[in-house]
């Protein structure tokens, strides 16, 4: 093979790859089809560990609300994101942000690790999958690590994909101040 060739193959080559880039929609990712922003969040109810037992996203109409899906209780990145947003929960409280925590565990499992790390915020245990597998959470047998903030009228304003764990809480609160959530 000739030079030219060579350089004509390699280009041809580089320009089917980066097209493939280009033809998987953009709302796929790890975990299945993302929930578009600026539509309604996805509904759900769910038992969880605290108050009378079950949850609804719509419970918390009037206000924002950070949903995050995380794998398990009791793991270290786990409890790492769980203890950062509970260091920051009166900033959440102040601008009447509530957080979610969603995973695969029961409730007796969120119950543990509540008690165990001081968390302030209800769990809610999926177990079945289903919340996470309609948010595109979902990865066979867990629930992923990906957020999702959701404005007074139940729409969905932003999402969070493959989120690092330790800085994670202050990365939501940038963005609820780049979007105008101040204290109340």
């Amino acid at each position: 093979m000739n030079r030219r060739t060579f350089t004509r193959t390699l280009l041809a080559i580089c320009v089917i790859v980066l097209s493939l880039g280009n033809f998987m929609p953009s709302a796929l990712a790890l975990g299945g089809k993302q929930p578009p922003i600026g539509e309604p969040a996805p509904e759900f109810v769910l038992p969880t560990n605290t108050g009378d037992g079950e949850i609804a996203l719509s419970d918390y109409r009037g206000q924002w609300v950070v949903v995050y899906f995380y794998p398990q209780d009791f793991t270290p990145g786990c409890t790492l994101e769980a203890r950062r947003f509970q260091q920051d929960l009166p900033k959440y409280i102040a601008r009447n942000v509530q957080i979610l925590g969603i995973s695969v565990d029961d409730v007796d499992s969120h119950r543990e690790f509540c008690d165990s790390e001081g968390l302030k915020f209800p769990l809610l245990a999926d177990v079945d999958g289903s919340v996470s597998k309609a948010y595109g959470s979902w990865l066979g047998s867990m629930s992923l690590r990906h957020t999702y903030l959701v404005d007074p009228q139940g729409i969905l304003r932003e999402t969070f994909l493959g989120v690092r764990p330790a800085i994670h809480s202050q990365e939501i609160l940038a963005r609820l101040d780049e979007l105008g959530v101040a204290d109340s």
